[in-house]
């Protein structure tokens, strides 16, 4: 019983795995028109944020880290 239980149990799990190793991407290219909608984003205004990120990084010299080149002066 305890054999039939481990079996089944690997069985189950190899299932499971091969379900993520599908040969075609996990979005096709006409379903990427609707993750592009502005809805999907995580903020509601995009601009507003990154002035926010690069008043941060201006004042916290930590330019670099995130993406670009530059001083912690603001000079680009």
């Amino acid at each position: 019983m305890r054999r039939r239980a481990a079996q089944l149990f690997l069985v189950s799990i190899c299932i499971a795995a091969s379900g993520c190793a599908a040969p075609s991407p996990w979005v096709a290219p006409f379903e990427r028109e609707a993750l592009a909608d502005p809805l999907m984003s995580f903020s509601r205004n995009a601009l507003m944020d990154k002035h926010r990120q690069h008043v941060f990084d201006v004042r916290e010299g930590g330019r670099g880290a995130t993406d670009g080149g530059g001083g912690g002066c603001g000079c680009n």
